[in-house]
């Protein structure tokens, strides 16, 4: 049989309250009243303690009813909302301390509420947690404990014992881009509007002239008509392949505010994804380090999307170098259509970056290709600190040569005819968003 667990717990007012009667005792050593007094209060102390007993305990269970509610998948990277509710159906007022067992990812060890109920009340209270890292995530017991007004015993309850969600990529960043790019309002996210360059693109519709539309989109015989200005609508070519290629390797372990630069690349791949199904394109997703990892071929299908997210839920990166070779083979072997591939990695240095151009020129002869990397924000600020001494300079001069190391990347790949995004990990999925639309509306996709 399993061990029964303890519900009763002592409180700091019963430790004070029996100190404070031995030290009575012990002076009542040298006068009989202090000593007839210490035993009256000792008495009335035995009584208080049963009498609490009694009142947390007179009924075996039922007094304290709770539940924590949470969704069953959390969004990586993003605030998640906890729900608490208690109810008190004891007759009396009573107060709570409420403890959560939270994942020990979360390496949160001081949860803990207090909380007021009257006879026959109901509380909920709400807490956030932010996760940096997918996986299932394993909460243990909503710990209650229960103290009567007298305030010496604790009763213990628990409640929403073992409860497991997983952590998946940003799905609420991809649901929040998802919405802007529905209702036409990706500019409050940071994305351009970007000029349509010719009139390769396929006719859509004719509606009113907004602030920022090209000029020579406007239908005179239209304007003419309706008495306000009117303009063409056009439509990129649909059905294009936009494949996101992930590098697990070491070089993507790099933190950065609490995530991997992976679990960055991961969530923007994700909202990339849905971005590229709503502009009729079809998404496909590539993983890998030393070997190819997964590979889920391009496709728009209602279920598509999901099946993306179960695959990047699963990633798990260690410290093995990533291997482009076979990244290469793969491409050529499985992926026959010319096809938008967007890779990322990263690069620290110009060497690191030269061992991979070759092949990449390779890709490049058959689709196009995006690499987007990483600034070294940490390097950033020490470019901009002001040296006071031999040491500083010469961590000055250091940082500035790996930012100008980053810089010629760009132009290494540009020489090559490949396109590139080196952003900071916070505007990674606005930047890589904004040069995806800016392709997609020159026609190179």
């Amino acid at each position: 049989m399993p061990k029964k667990r303890k519900t009763l717990f002592l409180s700091a007012r019963f430790y004070y309250s029996i100190g404070a009667l031995v030290v009575l005792l012990a002076l009542g050593q040298f006068g009989a009243f202090l000593f007839n007094l210490s035993l009256i209060l000792l008495a009335a102390w035995i009584l208080a303690v049963i009498t609490d007993a009694l009142l947390l305990f007179y009924q075996r269970e039922g007094q304290i009813t709770g539940h924590r509610e949470m969704d069953e998948r959390f969004s990586n990277g993003d605030d998640n909302e906890i729900r608490i509710t208690l109810q008190n159906h004891y007759p009396f007022q009573v107060s709570l301390k409420v403890i959560d067992e939270i994942p020990v990812q979360f390496q949160y060890r001081d949860f803990c509420h207090h909380i007021t109920l009257k006879a026959g009340a109901e509380e909920n209270f709400t807490y956030q947690l932010r996760p940096v890292e997918r996986g299932e995530y394993h909460f243990g017991a909503l710990n209650v404990f229960t103290i009567s007004p007298l305030g010496l015993l604790h009763r213990r309850f628990r409640f929403s014992e073992d409860v497991m969600a997983k952590v998946y990529p940003s799905f609420k960043e991809m649901k929040k881009f998802e919405m802007m790019a529905i209702s036409d309002r990706l500019t409050e996210m940071g994305i351009k509007k970007v000029r349509r360059v010719g009139h390769q693109m396929e006719f859509d519709q004719i509606r009113e002239y907004i602030k920022g539309d090209d000029y020579r989109t406007i239908n005179w015989k239209a304007t003419a008509r309706k008495g306000g200005l009117m303009v063409n609508q056009y439509q990129e070519e649909r059905s294009q392949q936009v494949i996101s290629v992930i590098d697990m390797g070491r070089s993507m372990k790099m933190p950065f505010s609490g995530m991997t630069l992976l679990d960055y690349a991961i969530n923007t791949s994700l909202v990339l994804s849905k971005i590229a199904m709503l502009k009729q394109d079809k998404a496909g997703l590539i993983t890998y380090n030393n070997e190819v990892r997964s590979f889920v071929p391009p496709q728009r299908t209602g279920k598509h999307m999901q099946t993306i997210m179960e695959t990047l839920y699963n990633q798990t990166t260690g410290f093995e170098e990533h291997n482009m070779r076979a990244l290469y083979t793969m491409v050529r072997r499985r992926i026959h259509h010319r096809s938008l591939i967007v890779l990322y990695t990263n690069f620290e240095s110009i060497s690191s970056a030269h061992h991979q151009i070759a092949l990449l020129q390779k890709l490049a002869h058959d689709h196009l290709v995006m690499v987007v990397f990483f600034e070294n924000t940490e390097l950033h600020k020490l470019t901009k600190d002001r040296a006071t001494d031999i040491e500083g300079i010469y961590v000055k001069t250091i940082a500035e040569k790996f930012a100008y190391d980053k810089k010629l990347i760009v132009r290494e790949l540009e020489r090559y005819g490949i396109y590139s995004v080196l952003t900071e990990p916070g505007k990674l999925t606005v930047e890589t968003i904004n040069k995806y639309l800016e392709l997609k509306s020159r026609g190179l996709i």
